[in-house]
């Protein structure tokens, strides 16, 4: 049977540690989810406790990344924001690919009025970014983490949506589903059993790149106060504190600007090397 996924994973763990962009996303991608799982059991300090007496210190043994304007270590605040931004990214990504992948599944399988009803309600979500979808639940419900996952989440659908969609239309014409279909499988067997298979490269890939996006839109409802609440910390929140101290204590920007920065860098190394290493083309050229 024709199988448009088997070439590029076969043989994949010798190939990517060849990949540049693969190594070094994913040693900076698990150094950040490292760092934001050993923060549920350790930090430095207490990222809640207010030590007024040592506000605005530079970085130092005691404080490696300094403190801020409240006495809060900063490399503890960055390791709980790498937690919180994770979380965030993380289910708003599964959000999506658990309704937008078979709502466009489902829309390439029935074709016709049903189709092009899914797509345009998803040029309809498109219309409303992660950050205007947060203002509007906000409105409703309040600001607060889960508000900016259900914003991002829905975001995200539409992608996801489109992706498999695309993807599947094209799979509906290989002769191995049209030989599935001729054995008397059903379109929901179908799916299942081979167009979502041969998908997982892209949705993987796309994943990766939504992954990375979550961090960005995360950070920034955090920054205009519509993500995750004091006393826990988010790195755009930090950033949003620190924009009235960089004349006094840079540090407060420099440290969760450049980890958003390095985390996004690492996702998108990553995502660029998984799509290297699992687009069939590319695989059969090399």
């Amino acid at each position: 049977m024709d199988d448009i996924l088997s070439p590029p994973v076969q043989g994949f763990w010798s190939r990517a540690f060849r990949n540049r962009n693969f190594v070094i996303g994913f040693a900076i991608s698990a150094l950040v989810i490292v760092m934001a799982a050993i923060s549920f059991v350790w930090t430095p300090y207490d990222v809640t406790k207010l030590v007024i007496t040592e506000r605005l210190k530079a970085p130092s043994a005691a404080y490696w990344f300094g403190t801020d304007h409240f006495g809060r270590d900063i490399f503890s605040m960055v390791m709980v924001g790498a937690r919180n931004s994770i979380a965030v990214a993380l289910v708003a990504v599964v959000i999506g690919l658990g309704i937008g992948v078979p709502l466009g599944c489902w829309a390439a399988a029935k074709r016709g009025f049903l189709d092009e009803a899914l797509m345009r309600g998803n040029d309809v979500i498109f219309a409303f970014p992660a950050l205007v979808s947060a203002v509007i639940i906000t409105a409703i419900f309040g600001p607060g983490a889960i508000n900016a996952i259900i914003a991002i989440g829905i975001f995200n659908i539409p992608v996801f949506a489109r992706l498999a969609r695309g993807a599947a239309l094209a799979l509906w014409l290989r002769d191995f589903i049209m030989a599935a279909r001729a054995s008397g499988k059903g379109a929901a067997r179908i799916t299942a059993e081979h167009i979502v298979p041969n998908m997982a490269n892209l949705l993987i890939v796309q994943g990766t790149i939504a992954f990375a996006l979550g961090i960005i839109q995360e950070a920034g409802l955090a920054y205009v106060g519509l993500g995750t609440q004091p006393p826990m910390p988010s790195w755009g929140k930090m950033l949003n504190e620190a924009q009235t101290m960089m004349s006094i204590a840079p540090h407060m920007a420099i440290v969760p600007g450049l980890a958003i920065v390095i985390t996004v860098l690492g996702l998108n190394l990553l995502g660029d090397g998984l799509r290297d290493l699992l687009d069939p083309r590319l695989a059969r050229e090399r």
